[in-house]
């Protein structure tokens, strides 16, 4: 997208956007590992502990394979996911045992790039990275039936799985017509692996790009019927049905919305007040910024908090909080610092206890039994760190 002019025969940004990533198609399997040390290594110079990166590491001629020799019903019903579940069952080892492989070497190969573990460790060898399986949405519904059980698979079986997604253009002709469908099956999946996170694309759509009947229950779908724990951009949410309750029902059951400011102006025109950003807030929505795929941008997390600074005139707790509910939402294992969603109320074990500094027993104890509370603790450093460092700096202290 850098330096994108529409002309006569490239006009939309959306198309320009989408049309990038089959061209990456042709080198992106033999680079996995270059992708993810370059993922980690600029993480780290924009300050970002955790990452949870989209990946389909199954290759789709393996994936096709399987659904040949599964010979799958019409997927049409409940009963026959069922009956397609039963009949992919000799493969779920194979997916499995794939899926585990192709992230060694991914990492493996990333870990070689960056020199982690010498003395000319790069700083992205200390950012934490998990994956979420992700299943493009814009094949026939065997397919996606197929890639899905291979996500869910996949990630009961391999804890760097976090989550499942689902992407691809939300408008694409297919991706209209089985929406519905594919929810059905996230269900399906859902009582067959319980407990699997799921954070879905729902809502990246505007009336330019789709029917006004394809606007009206996407995110909804996507959170009562395939039970998303996270949305990836909802939009649309002024154009589904009944929205002030749909957000009601978001705040009440704390789903996260991921924000994606710079996304959504290239690829749906929708910026500043015309974006729910703003909504969300009011609503009581639990929302973090996000950068959605920033190698096709040439963003990163900085420019998203910029965007939203010089957009919604955000002061600086805010920006504390934004970066707090991210981690507070990530899938990583483990409990949370925080009691309750309520950040910066930190549980008993380390109630009272100031980060960057020493911690009592108990704390140490509870940091190091959950991962997502020691991200926490070490980001709550960080702060700490940056404040310090503000107040030393004479630039910053003669700004008004």
């Amino acid at each position: 997208m850098r330096n994108f002019i529409p002309t006569e025969h490239d006009r939309s940004g959306h198309d320009h956007f989408f049309a990038t990533f089959l061209r990456f198609m042709v080198v992106e399997p033999r680079h996995q590992g270059d992708m993810l040390a370059e993922a980690a290594e600029r993480a780290a110079r924009d300050n970002v502990q955790y990452l949870e990166l989209q990946i389909a590491p199954i290759t789709f001629d393996a994936l096709g394979e399987m659904m040949k020799a599964a010979a799958l019903p019409p997927l049409r019903t409940e009963a026959d996911f069922s009956r397609a579940y039963e009949a992919l069952k000799p493969a779920l080892g194979q997916m499995a045992a794939l899926s585990h492989a192709a992230i060694d070497e991914m990492e493996a190969r990333a870990r070689t790039i960056m020199k982690c573990g010498t003395a000319q460790a790069s700083a992205g060898c200390g950012v934490t990275v998990r994956y979420q399986y992700s299943a493009l949405r814009t094949f026939p519904a065997p397919f996606v039936w197929v890639q899905l059980v291979a996500a869910y698979e996949s990630a009961r079986q391999d804890t760097r799985l976090v989550g499942v997604n689902i992407v691809a253009p939300e408008d694409d002709p297919v991706a209209l017509r089985d929406y519905d469908l594919h929810m059905q099956m996230f269900r399906t999946l859902n009582r067959l692996y319980p407990g699997t996170n799921l954070s879905l694309h729902a809502g990246e759509v505007t009336p330019s790009l789709v029917p006004l009947g394809d606007l009206d229950h996407h995110i909804r779908a996507a959170i009562d019927v395939a039970g998303a724990k996270r949305i990836g951009h909802g939009v649309d949410v002024l154009w589904e049905h009944d929205p002030a309750s749909l957000l009601e029902e978001m705040a009440r059951r704390s789903i996260l919305v991921e924000i994606n400011l710079t996304s959504n102006d290239e690829i749906l025109g929708i910026r500043d007040g015309r974006h729910p950003f703003s909504l969300y807030r009011q609503a009581g929505v639990p929302v973090a910024l996000s950068t959605d795929d920033e190698g096709v941008s040439r963003s990163d997390l900085t420019q998203e908090y910029m965007r939203a600074v010089l957009a919604y005139h955000l002061d600086y707790p805010t920006l504390v909080q934004l970066s707090r509910t991210g981690l507070e939402y990530g899938f990583m294992p483990g409990q949370s610092l925080w009691a309750g969603h309520h950040l910066g109320q930190a549980v008993p074990a380390c109630s009272g206890m100031v980060p960057g500094g020493s911690a009592a027993p108990a704390c140490e104890r509870f940091l190091k039994d959950n991962m997502k509370a020691r991200l926490q603790w070490q980001l709550e450093a960080r702060f700490q760190a940056f404040g310090q460092d503000v107040m030393k700096n004479p630039l910053l202290r003669s700004v008004p």
